[in-house]
């Protein structure tokens, strides 16, 4: 008997809880929920939803829960605490729930929240409450059949790869079907497990990241069926902000997602009905954020219609914004990006006499930056980090992306330079005319099941065997791996970088939680076409 039809037969007769599922599975949905297990890496777990040792289900998440008590009681013996939250997605209540029982029934106490909250708030309760890790029920802007694990260290970060390494080893040492949970209710009861609020603390560590004056902005708003739904109207309102329209059709919490397949704020498409909601209104600026409320997207009025603002470019007003409108701004101010946001954002910071500082992709790494320079004592250096992928942070009161601090800072921004008779759209101009202008695009391509995965192994390597010599007759003059490089004081990464003479880039990776390779383009002259050409040339190593 093969693997497959073995772990098949064995979830058959114990995973009571998917045996309706199982039953009605044809041979080929079992080759793809038994092939493997759900992999766990830095950024925890993620995956689809159903029943298989591949897919997230009330299993999968004892079983990693079990691994990661294991792992925590491993470094402390008693008296370890995690916190836990959840967004909105499909079982997502449940999966945290369960989390907490399987923790409880190990001894460890459990803080969850009573609903949905965004990721930020949930590293925010690692923090303040002093627990020794946090768990995030949430696959962030991903289309409805994912949900997710994300695990925090005891700083609020994601955790390391160390650590992540070290409970898989305990998750791999745990059987899935002897793990134990205890009664929910009757935990609760003996305080073993405890619901927590840290709301008004976390807003107001938010609120003390404020840099604006004016209010005076039309606002429509939409939380895409997620966490924002609550926390940042009540962010609105208490900073001053009262002309907020929120999109209807998108304002509850709805795992299903059904105005827009994919709610990544990042996508044109999620933003549709908040622009059009706008144009009706008149609205200054339309704010989007995905389902657990870490990124923001944004679009603003012209003359011509709303335009749509990138990752790239928000982080990069912010910045400018931030410089030249904070009081108390610190000496040697720190401003970290990663290694695939946008060159333009060090040349402004920098403007500004900042330190940039760069870092993998991934937001737990600029949080490593942040916990390096408390550790050394300078800690308030640090004052804005983002991410291309439409992620930012002002303030270390959080670990990770936080689009709630984002909303805060863009209302504020739109009312200020409205207030100057001046849009984003103008004063992103202005910031082209005076640095110059890159162009940028993010392409992901798809491998999906066992034969993607193999796949995708083969693209990485045929890439780092023979890299491209040009990008657009352009030779390429710097070529890097990051699984091998020894001139960055980066941790080693499944990364490969081009870049050519005149200063355009590819950068390439998978994708940590998603059966994707993700590629990087920067065009530092030539515009569109020029990206246009590189791509090309790329899409030949994909086939």
């Amino acid at each position: 008997m093969s693997d497959v039809n073995r772990l098949y037969e064995e979830w058959l007769e114990k995973a009571v809880l998917c045996r309706k599922e199982l039953s009605a599975m044809t041979e080929e949905c079992k080759q793809e929920a038994f092939y493997k297990d759900l992999e766990f890496g830095t950024a925890g777990l993620r995956g689809v939803i159903g029943a298989g040792t591949d897919r997230l289900n009330i299993y999968t998440i004892g079983r990693v829960t079990d691994g990661l008590a294991k792992y925590l009681l491993a470094h402390k013996k008693l008296g370890a605490k995690v916190a836990v939250s959840y967004d909105s997605r499909l079982f997502s209540e449940e999966f945290a729930r369960h989390t907490a029982a399987v923790l409880a029934a190990r001894g460890i106490k459990a803080y969850i929240t009573k609903e949905l909250k965004p990721t930020p708030y949930l590293s925010f309760m690692v923090r303040r409450l002093g627990c020794d890790a946090g768990v995030m029920i949430t696959a962030s802007h991903n289309p409805a059949k994912f949900n997710g694990y994300k695990v925090y260290g005891s700083d609020g970060c994601q955790v390391t790869d160390k650590a992540a390494s070290e409970i898989l080893w305990f998750i791999n040492d745990t059987k899935t079907f002897d793990v134990k949970a205890a009664d929910f209710e009757k935990a609760v009861e003996s305080g073993d497990i405890e619901f927590v609020d840290v709301t008004r603390d976390y807003l107001d560590s938010v609120y003390a990241r404020s840099v604006g004056k004016n209010r005076k902005v039309s606002i429509v708003y939409t939380p895409l069926n997620g966490t924002g739904c609550d926390i940042v109207p009540q962010m609105f309102e208490e900073r001053g902000f009262k002309d907020v329209a929120i999109v209807p059709e998108q304002a509850r919490p709805d795992g299903n997602f059904p105005t827009c397949a994919y709610p990544n704020p990042e996508k044109s498409e999620a933003l549709r009905l908040a622009i059009g909601l706008a144009a009706d209104k008149g609205a200054d600026v339309v704010i989007g954020t995905d389902p657990d409320a870490d990124r923001i997207g944004v679009a603003v009025k012209t003359a011509d219609g709303y335009r749509l603002i990138t990752g790239n470019e928000m982080g990069v007003l912010l910045i400018d914004y931030i410089f030249t409108h904070m009081h108390g701004l610190p000496k040697s101010p720190v401003v970290v990006k990663t290694i695939v946001t946008t060159d333009l954002a060090a040349r402004v910071a920098e403007s500004y006499g900042a330190e940039v500082r760069e870092v993998l992709t991934g937001f737990k790494y600029i949080g490593e930056t942040i916990k390096k320079l408390e550790s050394a004592g300078e800690g308030e250096r640090f004052v804005f980090g983002y991410e291309e992928s439409y992620g930012y942070l002002s303030g270390s009161y959080v670990r990770d992306k936080d689009a709630v601090v984002a909303a805060m800072l863009v209302a504020e921004m739109t009312a200020d330079y409205l207030a100057d008779g001046k849009t984003l759209a103008d004063v992103l101009d202005g910031i082209y005319a005076k640095f110059g202008k890159y162009y940028h695009r993010t392409v992901s391509f798809a491998f999906e099941g066992v034969s993607g995965a193999k796949k995708m192994k083969e693209v990485l390597a045929t890439l780092r065997n023979t890299p491209p010599a040009d990008l657009d007759g352009l030779a390429v003059t710097s070529s890097i791996d990051y699984l091998t490089q020894t001139e960055f004081d980066l941790p080693k990464s499944n990364v490969l970088s081009y870049k050519a003479s005149d200063g355009s880039k590819v950068i390439v990776r998978p994708s940590g939680t998603e059966p994707l390779i993700k590629v990087y383009i920067t065009a530092a002259t030539g515009g569109e076409a020029r990206i246009d050409a590189i791509l090309s040339q790329i899409k030949v190593f994909m086939e």
